[in-house]
């Protein structure tokens, strides 16, 4: 834990996880300056928007922030997968007033490449963390080149030995009740998934890097916990969702201060790949895990327009309402509030 808090001078090791499409740099901006460590989510920004966003932390912030990517392999599409799954929506097109036929394509997340290394390196942010896996070993060795630690995500033991065995500078064990995208990258197993609290003790047993706890932590009592259990440091998502300078929709805000909150699932609707939120209609009707969806990222694509039609009726019934399975602390204060608190139950803990 000291190794965090020297390195990136912070008041305690209280880490905020980046959530694309709930955040920009001001979460960021604002977790950093009250002592903790803000990130920004990059896998859905292009090279340019990545700059324009770091540029606008920078100006906000002189401490330490990460920069998180995706590393997920860019699938090809599949054509007879694809028409089951538009046909599997059509019913909810037409509701919708959507033309079926209109269907666009595309990815909308693009995994780590040289485009976003050379933007980075540019800035040389103090740690770049990564989603399923890590990209190659010159991309790795480019970030600890300019004094950069790399981290990246494991859920299973085998994981973070993969990550160890690649030069990571610290692991991040993502427990089951983590809200968003599973990390987990050897295995689409979701049988071998552990909750944060069983998974923890693991890794800390297990490799010889710092361990930061993620899933599960949006509390005082948490905090000490994982503290208590090893953990070098904690990582929280949910629990910033409804700050102040979060960009989660008023829809999504909603949710998670409603009883709706108490029931999430591990769904791959939305994006393709397993990611947990907060149960709606299409959870509901489809089914959370479904084998016609198409590999990650491409099912974005087609679930973007109806998304859009229902929220513009005040609808989430095709929203992804990402959360973690503990919402009891989103609350609706400043990040700075929420950082403080953490950081003072480290100090307790």
């Amino acid at each position: 834990m000291t190794f965090f808090m020297n390195r990136l001078d912070l008041k305690a090791p209280i880490v905020q996880a980046p959530m694309a499409g709930s955040q920009d740099h001001r979460l960021a901006a604002a977790v950093c300056n009250a002592g903790g460590l803000g990130a920004v989510p990059a896998a859905m920004l292009t090279p340019q928007q990545l700059e324009a966003q770091l540029h606008a932390l920078q100006s906000a912030t002189s401490r330490a922030y990460n920069v998180n990517f995706f590393c997920h392999d860019t699938p090809r599409p599949d054509a007879t997968r694809l028409a089951h799954w538009h046909q599997l929506l059509a019913p909810y097109y037409a509701e919708m007033g959507l033309d079926p036929t209109q269907i666009p394509e595309g990815a909308g997340r693009v995994p780590y490449g040289s485009e976003a290394a050379d933007v980075l390196e540019a800035f040389k942010p103090a740690v770049v963390s990564f989603h399923f896996g890590l990209p190659q070993a010159p991309m790795v060795e480019r970030i600890q080149a300019w004094g950069g630690l790399v981290w990246s995500t494991a859920t299973t033991v085998e994981e973070a030995l993969w990550l160890q065995a690649r030069g990571v500078d610290a692991i991040i064990a993502q427990g089951l009740e983590a809200g968003g995208h599973r990390g987990m990258f050897l295995s689409d197993d979701l049988t071998r998934q552990m909750g944060t609290f069983a998974l923890l003790p693991h890794l800390v047993r297990a490799v010889r890097v710092p361990v930061i706890a993620a899933g599960g932590i949006p509390d005082a009592a948490s905090v000490r916990a994982a503290k208590a259990l090893g953990a070098s440091a904690v990582q929280v998502g949910t629990g910033y969702l409804c700050s102040d300078e979060a960009t989660t929709s008023a829809l999504h805000r909603a949710a998670l201060q409603s009883p709706e909150a108490q029931h999430t699932a591990l769904t791959n609707l939305f994006s393709g790949r397993p990611a947990r939120g907060i149960v709606n209609r299409l959870m509901r009707e489809i089914g959370p895990l479904s084998s016609v969806a198409p590999a990650f990222p491409l099912a974005t694509a087609a679930i973007a327009p109806l998304r859009a039609a229902a929220e513009a009726q005040q609808r989430s019934d095709f929203s992804p309402l990402w959360a973690g399975q503990n919402a009891s602390g989103a609350r609706a204060l400043p990040a700075a509030d929420i950082t403080q608190a953490l950081i003072a139950a480290w100090r307790e803990g």
